[in-house]
This record gives structure tokens, sequence and C-alpha cells, in this order.
């Protein structure tokens, strides 16, 4: 049976794939023969333990992750992670970040409660459109490491060309693009996300951790706040996400299903084009980011008069399109297109905006 469902082109919790959230009704009740629901069973179990393990395997797969790598899953979702990376990861207590809107100056916030921050680039000058030249950063030598968020979900700017941080240790927030193009794990020394917006349920991150960043020498950090602790129990120093991990553990083997992260990048390509080609042929609508740092994944564009993007909120979702006003820091409009949201769901929105332009 088909339900009715709405075209959600929410920031997160996102849409997810159909197939998946079918895959998990099916399965609600009763999951593979053990006469409960996942998110009855216990976690020390056999069959939740089989759920994890394939759960992190297909991951593995997925991204080409290396051996000297560990993926931890860890609730707290994004935000636990501001925190946790400068406490385990500063030892000189000296850090890089590069400012490129709402998410990595959060981050550099909760980072200068820890240690000393180096802002060596922003784009805050020009209300964050655009990603600056880090090809030549000043980067101190007792750097401990250098940070970026490589997708900003609210400003909608997206790195095309990661940073040259002279030999330190890159860490990136992945949230928002977490699994929509092929990634060379072997460039960073962190990736993590937030799952709420590509991948799952939100209340989990899942961060990728070179092996030799992990310390053992915090023993005065809160537990749940140390690296090692997650990793040498195998995400399980206590009750984890069992059910995010779950439904996570689903989208991986459906995205290995329709060809991989190099078949998910050719269809968001082709996804994000209609949305941009509308943007850029349109009298009343543009959008705000400079093209060479569009994001794939969110689109925000704006009217010029904030009366009238009232107007088309109201309008779009009287026609059955969900969750298009920008988020509350910025204003305006804004398409969230993530992994799940189908080509056809972009080609009708635009055509509604087509029918607002040509009723205005």
């Amino acid at each position: 049976m088909k339900y009715n469902r709405t075209y959600n082109f929410s920031a997160g919790p996102a849409t997810m794939p159909e197939e998946v959230l079918e895959e998990v009704r099916d399965e609600m009740m009763n999951y593979k023969g053990s006469g409960m629901c996942v998110m009855e069973m216990s976690h020390r179990s056999k069959v939740y333990q089989q759920i994890i393990d394939e759960a992190e395997q297909d991951l593995r797969d997925l991204m080409g992750i290396p051996d000297n790598y560990k993926v931890l899953f860890i609730q707290g979702g994004a935000t636990l992670q501001f925190s946790m990376i400068p406490m385990n990861l500063m030892k000189n207590g000296k850090a890089v970040y590069i400012e490129t809107g709402a998410w990595s100056k959060k981050a550099i916030a909760e980072a200068k409660k820890v240690g000393e921050v180096i802002v060596a680039a922003s784009s805050k000058d020009k209300n964050f459109t655009y990603i600056p030249d880090c090809s030549d950063l000043d980067i101190p030598e007792d750097t401990d490491y250098v940070y970026i968020c490589e997708n900003e979900t609210i400003h909608g700017v997206t790195w095309n060309k990661l940073p040259n941080t002279k030999g330190h240790v890159l860490v990136s927030d992945q949230s928002s693009m977490f699994l929509s193009k092929p990634c060379n794990v072997s460039n960073y020394g962190i990736i993590y996300g937030g799952v709420q917006k590509n991948i799952g349920p939100a209340g989990l991150a899942i961060v990728i951790i070179r092996e030799d960043l992990i310390r053992d020498d915090l023993g005065d950090l809160p537990i749940y706040l140390q690296y090692k602790i997650h990793a040498d129990n195998g995400s399980m120093y206590n009750t984890p996400n069992c059910w995010a991990i779950y439904v996570c553990g689903k989208v991986f083997k459906y995205l290995k299903k329709i060809g991989g992260l190099e078949e998910m990048e050719r269809i968001n390509i082709d996804k994000a084009k209609v949305f941009y080609d509308f943007l850029d042929q349109s009298k009343l609508f543009k959008g705000t980011v400079v093209p060479e740092a569009r994001s794939l994944m969110n689109i925000p564009f704006v009217t010029g008069d904030p009366d009238l993007d009232a107007e088309v909120i109201a309008y779009t979702k009287k026609a059955g399109f969900e969750n298009l006003k920008g988020h509350k820091s910025v204003g305006g409009l804004r398409a969230s297109i993530y992994n799940a949201m189908p080509k056809d769901g972009v080609i009708a929105l635009v055509d509604c905006l087509k029918k607002f332009e040509a009723e205005h």
C-alpha cells in the first residue's frame, strides 16, 4: 500500500528513502524472527551485535574507510562533537578553524572554551555566501588540527576543494553532506556528522577517526567524552542509540544497492541542477550563494522581500510542499534536497515556484 506522502524539504530531521521506511515498518513487530522490535532488544544480544557490526562494515565498504580508522556511533549529535574534538585533540591547546557559516561559528565558540582558536579564514564579510581561499593559510607549527564544516546547512555553501593544512590534521563536520558523494577518508584525521539529514533518525553522530588521534592520557576527561572509551568498547560503553544505528544500517545497504556513492553523487548533481537552473533564469527568485560554492544538499534562495518570502512559504505549503522556510537566523527560503529527496520532488517544487512567479 502506498501512502500519500508529502515532499519534505526539511533541513533535518529529513526525508528518508521510502524503501527503507517500508522495510523498517515490516520488521517493526518482529525483527527477523526474534519476536521483538529492535527498539526492545538488548544491545548486548547476539542479534543486535550483528546489526551494529553489519552497519559498520557496510559504511566501511561505502566510503572505503581504511583499517587504521575507527568508526564510532556516539549519541549527542554533531553538537557534542563541537566539544569532544577540542577536548580530545588539543594537545598543544591550539587549533585553526575556518569560519564559513552558522555551524562552523558554533564549533568555534565551543572550542574557545577548551583552548586557543585561530580563525585563519572567514567568509563573514559577505554573509557566508562563499568559501574563502585556503590554499595558503597562516597555520602555526604547533597547531593541533584544522577544522572545517564541509557543507553549511543554513548558508548553503560547500567546499569543493579542501584547505591546504600544511601537514596538520584535518577535521571535517560533514553532517549535511554525509554519503552524498565519494570521499577520500585518508585526507582527514576525523570526519563526523549528525545522521538526521542524510542517513537516519536524530540523536546520533557517526565519528570516523584515525587511530593515532585516539589518546589514552585523558583520564580526567568525563568518561563519555573520551574517544578511547567508545573505540575500546565498540561504541557500546553504555546503551547506544540502537534504533538509529539499525535504521542507518538499512540506509547503508540501500546506498550499496543503488550503486554506491558514485551513483548517489550523479543523482544529486542531476537533481540540484534542476533547481539551480530555475534560480538562474528566474526574475523573482535568486540563490544566495556564489555558483562555485553551491551546495548539492541545501539551497537557500530569496525574493528580496521578506513579506513575499512568507507568501511563498504559505503558497508552497498549501500545494503540499513542507519546510521551505529559511533558518530563523537568516530568513528567506531554503530547499534541502538530501539523498532521499526524489528528482520528481524537485521538479514538482520548481513547477510550483514557476506558477507563483507567473501569478506575481
